[in-house]
């Protein structure tokens, strides 16, 4: 038996569907909404709270294989407490649960947010691009947003678990593409070019296709007996601009011409934030998001292309891929 923690998320459903289409059976832990996957007699679903600690141990019987999907994605400064309870207790949560239970396997999904940036070096402190891999050290004396504070306080969860036994690998990906929702997460980059916005902003996003992340934690969690490592998974970078005009061009729209100003995006995330403590609704940009890849930054790869033979499908296929799931009706 396979647990699965965010089964109703984009990762989590796409995750689900793989290890049912390899004969497993699993059981899929979510909240709120029921996942929109066909029935199945090795498919048991859960609904409940990442941090309800007797569900959690009632869940993992007969368990040999966790995969911790679940995790909220905000930069808005409302949900700060929402990030610490989901994406820092439940992740402590699971790991006490899964300690209960000798000889079970850990797949922890984490970000390349939790990274964080080499030691002093500030986002726009010097032009050029920036290399990161695993080795990353994180820079407790730097400003760090609040989502990617919570997923590195999530990842010390995951190694103290391994410091007391538990066998356990980390991936990092960065923004993961998929059809899905687009009302929610990524696929809310692929709404906003089917909108056809006349702005962008002058950033760059790294991204991988949900096929790869997900291909990429069964090899690593199923496969090997791999433990106390993590992985960063991307596929590539690209310029907003690129990215939104492919996807613009897949639905036969207009893409956005008008660049955005760092000024520009400086005041207007300053008015949202005014907005947002007024009228306690969520800011359209935020300090984090309008500063967000302003300087490229290229993740390293190949310590999981050594360890799986993984090779990431090109960005270009992934966007048209997500485009056709997502033409409406």
């Amino acid at each position: 038996m396979i647990f699965v923690t965010g089964g109703s998320g984009l990762l989590g459903s796409f995750l689900l569907s793989a290890l049912l289409a390899q004969g497993h059976k699993v059981r899929g832990l979510y909240r709120q909404r029921v996942p929109a996957i066909p029935a199945s007699e090795n498919l048991e679903w859960i609904e409940g709270d990442l941090r309800d600690t007797v569900l959690l141990r009632q869940a993992l019987v007969g368990v040999t294989h966790v995969f911790h999907c679940a995790g909220l994605v905000s930069y808005a400064p409302q949900d700060e407490q929402a990030l610490q309870q989901t994406n820092v207790e439940g992740t402590m949560a699971v790991v006490d649960a899964c300690l209960e239970r000798p000889g079970l396997r850990l797949c922890h999904v984490s970000s390349v947010a939790a990274l964080g940036r080499p030691s002093g070096e500030p986002e726009t402190a010097v032009p050029g691009p920036i290399t990161l891999n695993e080795d990353a050290k994180w820079d407790l004396g730097a400003e760090h947003p609040a989502y990617a504070t919570s997923k590195y306080l999530a990842e010390l969860e995951v190694w103290r678990g391994v410091s007391e036994g538990l066998a356990a690998v980390i991936v990092n990906p960065s923004v993961i593409l998929g059809p899905a929702d687009w009302e929610r997460s990524s696929t809310r980059l692929f709404h906003y070019a089917y909108q056809e916005h006349a702005f962008y902003t002058p950033n760059t996003l790294n991204l991988v296709d949900v096929r790869d992340v997900v291909e990429a934690m069964l090899r690593l969690t199923l496969q090997t007996n791999i433990s106390g490592q993590r992985y960063i998974l991307n596929a590539g970078a690209l310029p907003l601009q690129e990215f939104l005009g492919q996807a613009a061009a897949c639905f036969h729209k207009k893409p956005p011409t008008v660049a955005v100003p760092e000024w520009a995006a400086e005041l207007i995330w300053r008015f949202e934030h005014v907005r947002s403590v007024l009228t306690n609704v969520r800011p359209l940009i935020t300090k984090d998001t309008a500063r967000a890849g302003r300087r490229a930054t290229i993740y390293d790869t190949q310590k999981v292309q050594a360890a799986t033979n993984l090779a990431f499908r090109p960005l270009a296929e992934t966007i048209e891929w997500c485009c056709a799931g997502l033409q409406p009706n």
